[in-house]
């Protein structure tokens, strides 16, 4: 249905011929939910309800959906759980960096609506402490055996 309507023909007229060339071709055949009544409206369902719904439904995250300036925030409340798993000091300020960067970007672009929210930086000195707070302590070390020589095999005690 990529065709324009032609001038001088209604509406009507030719979206009953684009129906009808559709169900010559059989494109309407075998659709799912064929031969079944519609879903019954629940009138006290809002869109978000249905939104969130379709989402589940689609096997998409709701918070996927966020606008960008509300998905950053949700974003940096995340923050401390991600970083908690990773290895190194180094790590934590790269992904704290990374998403700074990020931030940064989104305050130069153009927002849609005046009333956009604007997610904030993290932290990234409150993240790494927080990161060294929650690591385990270190194993202590283990207690050193004494030097002692090598014990001679049998057959070299013969020898010497």
């Amino acid at each position: 249905m990529t065709d324009r309507k032609p001038p001088g023909v209604s509406f009507e007229t030719w979206v009953e011929r684009q129906i009808g060339q559709a169900q010559e071709r059989g494109d309407f055949t075998g659709l799912r939910g064929t031969g079944r009544p519609l879903p019954a409206f629940d009138p006290d369902e809002t869109v978000f309800d249905w939104a969130v719904a379709k989402a589940r439904r689609e096997g998409i995250a709701p918070a996927e959906m966020l606008p960008p300036g509300l998905a950053l925030r949700r974003e940096r409340d995340d923050l401390p759980a991600r970083v908690a798993g990773l290895p190194s000091e180094d790590a934590v300020r790269a992904v704290a960096e990374d998403y700074n960067a990020r931030v940064e970007a989104f305050w130069r672009r153009p927002q849609e609506s005046r009333w956009s929210p604007v997610p904030g930086l993290a932290d990234v000195e409150a993240l790494v402490e927080g990161w060294h707070r929650d690591r385990p302590p270190p194993p202590p070390p283990t207690a050193a055996l004494p030097d002692t020589p090598p014990r001679r095999r049998w057959w070299q005690r013969r020898r010497g």
